[in-house]
């Protein structure tokens, strides 16, 4: 399916120079002279290799046609994270490489989105936000505003996130897992 360049995403699975590419970041550039442009950054989905590349207002792209399947988190085995399909019930294993950047927020039972392309798995879709123990933090000191400038505070996945001086270890808090941040106490 061809898409304008200006419908390219973050996530996006495209299909550019004969290879499979995920788009890491994009910017809409409108320049003083000459027409409009998106600068994409893609990662190859096969090994890796980073391209940034410039599309111009009226080039079109192909959309990776991908299947999707719903998933639930099963268990990790070694660098194995354990994947179970909500309807056939068959295992899929993904190594911790293939979860890159993805891994401190999975947690068990959570529900995913695997991604498949040829009948590989691809990449894995994540709730927009997650509920996670803070594990670890400073303690709040009494008279500090909750208008500072935050605390570092450790989740029980390892995964570290600036939280208001009001956070205390016990607390849940809800983390947007495209930025890694705090939003609120859960």
């Amino acid at each position: 399916m061809k898409i304008s360049a200006f419908e390219i995403k973050v996530g996006n699975l495209i299909e550019h120079n004969g290879r499979l590419w995920r788009v890491a970041k994009t910017s809409h550039v409108k320049p003083g002279k000459g027409g409009a442009f998106v600068q994409a950054e893609m990662k190859a989905v096969d090994d890796g290799t980073k391209l940034n590349e410039r599309f111009r207002s009226e080039d079109k792209v192909e959309k990776a046609h991908v299947e999707s399947r719903d998933m639930t988190y099963s268990y990790a085995d070694g660098d194995q994270y354990v994947f179970m399909d909500s309807k056939t019930y068959e295992q899929l294993n993904l190594s911790a490489e293939d979860l890159e950047g993805q891994v401190e927020y999975i947690i068990p039972n959570i529900e995913v989105i695997v991604s498949f392309y040829n009948e590989k798995p691809i990449g894995l879709q994540l709730p927009g936000t997650i509920v996670l123990e803070v594990v670890d933090t400073d303690a709040a000191i009494k008279g500090q505003t909750a208008s500072g400038s935050g605390k570092p505070a450790k989740l029980e996945t390892g995964l570290t996130v600036t939280v208001p001086t009001f956070v205390n270890i016990g607390d849940k808090i809800k983390v947007n897992t495209d930025t890694g941040e705090y939003i609120e106490r859960a």
